[in-house]
């Protein structure tokens, strides 16, 4: 926070907002003494300010006598802000933001059986021609977006999905169509939280992609961008991979998932 900012903050607020975070690692409730300890609050101002949010249903009791834990107006709130969200509208703008931080094409698409389907996509300044648009399918197998949405199902899924036997068709010379080889990189994604692709969906093409959570901690959609390999060095690797994932996290933020990204 800078030091205009903190001028204008209002300390009751603040510390209202202070006990909500404190509260929500603490379910079974903490004691005033607790509340207090933690945050460094006087004792006398917090007594009030915690009655005060007990009767706006903000707290109530905790499970434990002269306790207080997060109250039902908080459920109201969230719920809805959850019913205020949409995965496109509020995925098209993180998509463009994303789009002009890079200036590479960007995809927002959801899972629809083996096939992904783009919801939103923002073009940059490479020259390859693209088989995606909004409102097209491809399959999920040979696309980096595609394999982190796959990474959400379990290995019991994939093996029904995409048994030993399928046969994968070839959509460029590094198109994985083996299916054990194809469900041993979903689990990679999976551990990573990340995927790639190299020139496996469009020769010339490279990406990276991330997945999108919701409120309940699924994957409900993915993200990714899309480098023609001339540019896809290590280094533009790793700044792209950083861009997307946390660009991902923030519409996973914006769905209501607490995210916690996974550092590899």
């Amino acid at each position: 926070m800078s030091e205009q900012q903190a001028q204008h903050v209002v300390k009751s607020a603040a510390r209202v907002f202070d006990i909500f975070g404190l509260l929500v690692n603490h379910p079974d409730g903490l004691s005033l003494t607790q509340i207090c300890a933690e945050l460094g609050l006087p004792k006398s101002s917090a007594h009030a300010l915690l009655n005060t949010m007990v009767v706006h249903g903000y707290l109530r009791e905790g499970l434990r006598e002269r306790t207080y834990r997060l109250g039902p107006a908080l459920f109201e709130l969230g719920s809805a802000y959850i019913a205020s969200t949409n995965l496109v509208s509020d995925g098209w703008e993180i998509v463009r933001t994303t789009a002009r931080m890079c200036n590479e094409t960007v995809h927002l698409a959801v899972l629809d059986g083996n096939e992904v389907l783009y919801v939103a996509k923002e073009e940059g300044t490479n020259t390859i021609r693209m088989v995606s648009a909004v409102g097209k399918r491809f399959p999920a197998y040979a696309t980096g977006v595609g394999k982190v949405l796959l990474a959400n199902l379990s290995d019991a899924e994939l093996c029904t999905r995409i048994p030993d036997d399928t046969v994968l068709p070839v959509i460029t010379p590094n198109t994985v169509t083996n299916p054990s080889e194809l469900r041993a990189l979903i689990a990679t994604a999976r551990h990573n939280g990340y995927a790639l692709d190299y020139e496996e969906s469009t020769p010339g093409l490279c990406c990276v992609a991330a997945p999108v959570y919701d409120a309940q901690g699924q994957i409900v959609a993915g993200m990714s961008i899309s480098v023609p390999n001339i540019r896809f060095t290590d280094e533009r690797r790793i700044q792209l991979l950083e861009l997307i994932r946390t660009q991902a996290n923030s519409l996973s933020i914006i769905l209501g998932y607490r995210v916690s990204l996974k550092r590899h």
